[in-house]
């Protein structure tokens, strides 16, 4: 099949990128490997997305998104990407073959892990990644959130909806978070803050039971009884598709120039994705602005 414009992943930066490509009638595809939206269908409340003075839920911000580019004629498929080949613009997936004139990488990141022993073995027994999937599992229990930066503290918040304590374990001795977050977290009176500590080992025989914690400081190490564990400690980018293809920076991420574009002149990248300094749904949307008008400029010669 032949597409004008093919992009990959369907979070805020791809169906940004799809609304001006489709607008400006180019036959634009998204293929997404899993669900539309990415990150922000497992958010709650985002509070600092611009028209939204009330606030708004991830998967609402996520719908409306796909709802709009849809209009514009965008096509939107699940479907796995399993090889570009640069040589003849395809793209393969898992269940069709694709040519482009111009291919826009938005495939994000995933939540990094604290690569412990067990963790994998307790992903799902006790171990999170997502408060909004898992937080009504532990109604009443007693739970932690590892990490200092908005993401941790937004979920250590939305867990007090549940759990009946929520301790937040920070390597540092203060938090990366927004003020007005941090200002909500130190007055709740179900969280209980855990300053320069880590977790030195996970704890239970088939499921988790506690975490060992130890001080930076002092070099103690303190055992903490729990029902659940959710990790977020930051992200890896999804580039292991194009990792042989353009040129990524020491972290793994895209490089691209003030146009979103990479080293090799049709393939634009954006969001999560990229070499960035600040990752967040705007500076996402603002990518994939950026890479479809760069997309545009490239297949019309301007």
């Amino acid at each position: 099949m032949e597409k004008d414009i093919i992009i990959i992943g369907g979070g805020p930066a791809g169906l940004t990128a799809a609304i001006y490509t489709s607008r400006a009638r180019h036959n634009t595809i998204v293929i997404e490997e899993k669900s539309i939206g990415g990150q922000i269908i497992i958010t709650t409340d985002i509070e600092n997305y611009p028209g939204f003075p009330k606030g708004v839920l991830g998967p609402e911000l996520a719908m409306l998104m796909e709802e709009q580019a849809r209009k514009f004629g965008t096509e939107i498929s699940y479907e796995s990407v399993q090889k570009i080949d640069i040589d003849s613009k395809t793209i393969y997936t898992d269940q069709n073959k694709y040519t482009c004139k111009a291919l826009i990488i938005a495939t994000g990141a995933t939540p990094s892990k604290l690569n412990l022993p067990k963790e994998e073995e307790f992903t799902g027994k006790g171990i999170s990644y997502c408060a909004t999937c898992d937080g009504a599992f532990f109604k009443d229990q007693i739970v932690a959130v590892i990490g200092g930066g908005n993401t941790a503290v937004e979920e250590a918040l939305f867990l007090t909806n549940f759990a009946k304590k929520v301790y937040l374990i920070h390597r540092r001795d203060k938090l990366r978070a927004e003020k007005c977050l941090q200002e909500r977290i130190f007055a709740h009176e179900k969280i209980e803050i855990i300053w320069n500590s880590v977790v030195h080992s996970i704890e239970g025989e088939n499921s988790l039971k506690g975490i060992n914690i130890k001080n930076k400081i002092s070099g103690e190490i303190t055992y903490l009884p729990l029902d659940g564990l959710f990790i977020f400690i930051g992200y890896t980018p999804k580039t292991d598709l194009v990792k042989d293809i353009v040129e990524l920076d020491e972290n793994g991420y895209i490089k691209v120039n003030e146009k979103k574009q990479t080293n090799i002149p049709w393939i634009f990248a954006a969001g999560d994705c990229i070499s960035k300094p600040y990752k967040q749904i705007a500076t996402a949307v603002g990518d994939g602005c950026t890479a479809a008008l760069s997309a545009i400029a490239y297949l019309e010669g301007y």
